[in-house]
């Protein structure tokens, strides 16, 4: 589904060279929940976006359901992940002056599909989050948790392949993160879909399928948190 080989990311910051990534192998496979953690500036935010085509490789390939993402154009990778990529963000990213109907309904209406049915899908996968009374709300009307809750909504209303999550939970309270990561949970097994976490809760870590943990641009270790706390 996902997968680097030898996936290598520098940046240029003035005379300064930085090694975000370093040379790593990397799969994930549809139906797996995978969290990739590590300390600030470790490169695991970098990684996660070399996975979604959100930015490509300075060496090494990134693959995309066995497709190149370096060797195709913009455009192209625009369409992918438009169509077989969610991403969610720390900060919900939704638009203030769209009600959550509106703001989930907005990449099926960006691919030009009708409003009315594009607002109808969007109802549906709000009712899927347990948010089918708060569709016609702004986002300013509603709590931490129900922004995140629609921002979740939004990334599934595509049915994408994969779903990216960079830090869902760094902005909510406990009972609000264990609701989100019951969600994003539940996609693997429900959808079938790929789900990658960055975080650095070592809490959200532990509820992954595999826990990849990264330092200085590389693989430090892989845990398999749910397979241990079943004791296999």
């Amino acid at each position: 589904m996902l997968e680097l080989v030898g996936a290598v990311k520098h940046y240029r910051q003035g005379n300064r060279v930085i090694e975000a990534v370093r040379g790593v192998d990397m799969r994930v496979e549809a139906g797996e929940f995978v969290g990739i953690m590590g300390p600030s500036g470790s490169g695991k935010s970098t990684l996660m976006h070399l996975m979604g085509g959100l930015d490509t490789p300075t060496a090494g390939t990134a693959l995309f359901e066995g497709r190149d993402l370096a060797s195709m154009s913009d455009a192209d990778r625009t369409i992918l992940r438009r169509t077989r990529l969610g991403v969610i963000f720390q900060f919900f990213n939704l638009l203030p002056t769209l009600t959550a109907e509106e703001n989930v309904a907005l990449p099926l209406l960006l691919r030009g599909d009708r409003r009315a049915p594009s607002i109808k899908a969007a109802a549906a996968v709000l009712e899927r989050v347990n948010l089918a009374k708060r569709g016609r709300h702004l986002p300013e009307e509603m709590s931490g948790g129900e922004m995140q809750r629609v921002a979740i909504a939004r990334a599934l209303v595509l049915k994408p392949a994969a779903v990216l999550c960079d830090e869902p939970t760094g902005n909510l309270d406990s009972d609000n993160t264990a609701q989100i990561l019951d969600l994003l949970g539940d996609l693997p097994k429900c959808e079938r879909c790929a789900v990658v976490m960055v975080t650095h809760d070592a809490a959200a870590g532990s509820r992954t399928d595999r826990l990849v943990r990264i330092r200085d641009g590389k693989i430090a270790g892989e845990e398999f948190p749910r397979r241990q706390s079943v004791g296999v």
